[in-house]
């Protein structure tokens, strides 16, 4: 089954690192143009790719703010002369954990306007040029918090309303050849995960079923998958990427 597509254009929000960048390097190496945007280190991330010989471009995006947003979809465009979006993969989230006692207002706002907002301003900027051209793909990261963890209210909360947001676009878009999926990765070998403490690593791995903990690969696989036509019947669905992990 051959999942390379020649030309189509994917963005990936926080692209520069760990997973956004390995889904943005499978994305490339099947022949897709890809537009990575994060806060920092876009340039250094497209250039580490480029060197891998793919087309990507990085360009500066804070996906909390709405002309952000507007402004990278349109470089995007520009710079592969485009005029429209086949894949947009809102990958860009943020931790801020505490008690929900302890919790600030300003780590609740800041992890819901990262993960949830953030996940609005980027498809409304696309969803238009993916109706124009009857085709495209909304791929929303996630996660296995959405069912609840302790310690994590304002990104359980964000990562649930992402899973709502998901379900519902994909009512209202799969007449027109779009479709609108989540990703719900659970323990993943990332720099936000291993800054979690060593005992806490142990209870997990103990908890899964394939006793190790997950790669950036094992989720952007399935994000390739979901981006290509070979994934074109299935929307609305969360797909967990968690080594059997339940909380």
């Amino acid at each position: 089954m051959s999942l390379r597509h020649e030309r189509r254009l994917a963005l990936v929000t926080g692209g520069a690192r760990g997973i956004g960048y390995t889904i943005a390097q499978m994305l490339g190496e099947r022949g897709y143009n890809v537009a990575i945007g994060d806060v920092r280190n876009y340039d250094e991330g497209a250039e580490s790719l480029r060197r891998k010989g793919l087309n990507v471009v990085g360009l500066p995006l804070d996906v909390t703010d709405w002309d952000s947003c507007a402004t990278f979809v349109t470089e995007s465009l520009k710079a592969f002369n485009s005029d429209h979006v086949d894949v947009l993969v809102n990958n860009a989230g943020v931790i801020r954990d505490s008690l929900f006692v302890k919790m600030s207002k300003e780590d609740w706002d800041f992890v819901i306007k990262v993960n949830l907002y953030g996940a609005f301003n980027m498809t409304k900027q696309v969803v238009e040029t993916m109706i124009r051209s009857g085709h495209g793909r909304i791929i929303n990261m996630s996660s296995l918090s959405w069912t609840g963890n302790i310690g994590q209210a304002n990104y359980s909360a964000a990562k649930a309303g992402l899973i709502g947001f998901t379900k519902t676009l994909s009512k209202e878009l799969g007449r027109y050849n779009i479709t609108v999926n989540a990703i719900a990765p659970g323990f993943i070998d990332t720099p936000m995960t291993r800054s979690v403490p060593e005992k806490v690593r142990e209870k997990f791995l103990q908890r899964l079923s394939i006793p190790r903990v997950g790669t950036p690969e094992d989720v952007a696989g399935l994000v390739v998958f979901l981006a290509s036509d070979e994934a074109s019947y299935i929307t609305g669905e969360v797909i967990g990427v968690t080594g059997g992990l339940t909380f």
